[in-house]
């Protein structure tokens, strides 16, 4: 998927594009007042103050087509530079504007602005020549966005859209898009039976029983590969004196996301976190260099108050299980550690079939603690650790944690759309702020250095990442039900199916029995409505012989096998988790 907003060319025919809606809205909707309309990653959106009069999903093609009106005209998109009291004056019936132009520096004695016909508007730039180069493009949603984000402040109206240099691309897009809503995993989740939401509880999921299924083939998956790379495992609790969260820092970089309450007159905060319970088991006990890397793991539930507005599905949610750990070291084990555990999330992510790229996020500007010193080191560990793992890595200045800098994973689903899970940070802060030692060859006291780490990230967000790259046919070895099992006939091949069903489940495998008295056609269409990678089919001649006939999802060929000929079958799709 293209990314808008990185493309130089796209950005600036969707920036344009942006003023040609602003320009129709103008035009249909007379007392517009415009805030901004940005590029971004999937094209451009402008937010409207339209007053009293709403804007609906219907409307957007009329719109669209006072658009098409304007573009037809070809008028030059032109530039201009005018004082800051000129554009003062240019929008003084424009609160929007004037705030925006109010804010800018002193330094900014030239403002630039764009006209296009009888529409003018504040533009850093740049601009395409003429409207005329604005023909295919498609105006997708409407939506409610606070002026500047501020739940305080008026409630705006979001029109996003996108436009493409010509039919073909515009059409791929909306292709895509019409696949990415068949995929929505709030969807499917809910067809499939896998989780819920419920208005008692905004942004706590419900785990359904199929859904209980995936997670903790997840969460076995995920113990099981970490017992191979030498990992401890542990459960902190969930609710920790404010004290602790003093010392980490959290409770002042913080504290606006953590859930708090009174115990015996003192404040407890419910852990937005892990790693300070982390800290606490490490500090337990006396500790040898012989002993590190010490590779510590745990599925650790967090909570954070997310904003009402941002929760979606399980991708933005208040609470979730983060497959969390933390490995202490030694200075000189930074390089070879991180490089393991880079190879490590790849053997991971390959499973599932992810690609992803790498990016290296530096110390904030602000809120961040601990030496510049030790964030220039740390910064330029992670980047050879990259680099030596045989990885490039995308600076991101600004953005690392407030206690280190990291390594950011970005994988990549089937649709090319792209999620940030997987995160390698290096911390010689914390360390310090808890006084962890270790006891060094030569008997004195030393600091570890430690890293935080996730490779799924949040196992519900990755649940959801997952049902949308598999459109909810997950591979054997995670699907809730793995074999569905049909008798042609009730009343002649039902005593054949109960065997055979009864066989796989004594076996081990998910599976179901289809008794119902429908018809054949039927229940094979419900098998594949239900996304169930392998479908038995058994009839007279599967009876006569004890064989059986299978199809694969999504394939219409009839495959027949004997029994342990189908159960080995199965047993090696497991095992290649595919």
């Amino acid at each position: 998927m293209i990314n808008i907003k990185e493309n130089e060319d796209l950005n600036k025919l969707n920036h344009s594009c942006a003023h040609l809606m602003a320009q129709a809205v103008k035009h249909l909707y007379p007392n517009a007042k415009f805030w901004v309309g940005p590029v971004i990653e999937e094209g451009f959106y402008y937010d409207i103050d339209l007053g009293d009069k709403v804007i609906k999903e219907e409307d957007l093609a009329f719109i669209e087509k006072e658009m098409k009106k304007i573009a037809k005209d070809g008028k030059k998109i032109v530039r201009h530079e005018i004082s800051k009291d000129e554009a003062l004056k240019m929008f003084q019936d424009d609160p929007y504007k004037i705030d925006l132009i109010s804010r800018m520096n002193e330094d900014d004695t030239v403002i630039s602005c764009y006209t296009q016909g009888d529409f003018t508007d504040l533009c850093r730039g740049p601009h395409v020549d003429t409207v005329k180069e604005l023909k295919y493009f498609k105006l997708l949603k409407v939506s409610g966005a606070y002026w500047k984000g501020d739940a305080n402040n008026k409630m705006l109206q979001r029109i996003y859209g996108i436009c493409f240099r010509n039919e073909e691309d515009l059409n791929n897009y909306l292709s895509f898009i019409e696949e990415a809503k068949k995929r929505d995993h709030k969807k499917l989740g809910k067809e499939l039976g896998l989780f819920m939401m419920s208005e008692y509880g905004p942004g706590f999921p419900f785990f359904l029983p199929k859904g209980m299924i995936i997670r903790r083939e997840l969460e076995n998956f995920w113990y099981q590969e970490h017992t191979k790379e030498g990992y401890l495992f542990i459960k902190t609790p969930i609710m920790l004196n404010r004290e602790l969260w003093e010392i980490s820092g959290h409770w002042f970089n913080y504290r606006e996301n953590m859930y708090t309450s009174e115990i015996d007159e003192k404040t407890f905060a419910i852990k937005p976190m892990n790693c300070p319970g982390g800290m606490l088991v490490y500090k337990n006990s006396l500790h040898s260099y012989k002993e590190l890397p010490l590779r510590i793991g745990e599925l650790g539930q967090v909570h954070r108050h997310e904003a009402s507005g941002a929760l979606n599905g399980l991708f933005r949610v208040r609470t979730f299980t983060q497959d969390d750990a933390h490995i202490f070291m030694r200075e000189d084990q930074i390089e070879e550690e991180v490089i393991r555990l880079i190879n490590f999330i790849d053997r991971m992510y390959k499973i599932f079939n992810l690609t992803y790229d790498i990016e290296l996020s530096t110390r904030p500007l602000e809120k961040y603690i601990g030496d510049i010193e030790i964030w220039n080191k740390s910064e330029d560990a992670l980047q050879k650790a990259c680099e030596k793992a045989g990885h490039t890595c995308k600076i991101n200045p600004g953005d690392g944690a407030f206690y280190g800098p990291k390594l950011d994973f970005h994988i990549k689903d089937s649709l090319g759309r792209v999620w940030q899970c997987g995160t390698i940070q290096l911390d010689m802060n914390l360390p310090e702020r808890f006084d962890l030692t270790y006891v060094d060859k030569d008997g004195s006291q030393k600091r570890p250095v430690m890293l935080h780490r996730v490779i799924f990230g949040s196992i519900e967000r990755f649940i959801g990442i997952l049902i949308e790259h598999y459109a909810g046919a997950f591979p054997l070895w995670l699907a809730p039900v793995q074999v569905k099992v049909i008798p042609v006939n009730i009343d002649y091949h039902l005593d054949y199916a109960e065997e055979v069903y009864e066989s796989l489940k004594d076996a081990g495998y998910r599976v179901e029995l289809d008794d119902r008295n429908e018809k054949l056609g039927y229940r094979l269409r419900e098998a594949v409505i239900e996304k169930i990678p392998v479908t038995v089919i058994l009839g007279q001649k599967e009876k006569d012989e004890k064989t059986i006939s299978y199809r694969v999802y999504q394939s219409e060929e009839t495959i027949t096998v004997s029994k342990e000929d189908f159960i080995n079958y199965l047993k090696e799709r497991i095992a290649k988790k595919n």
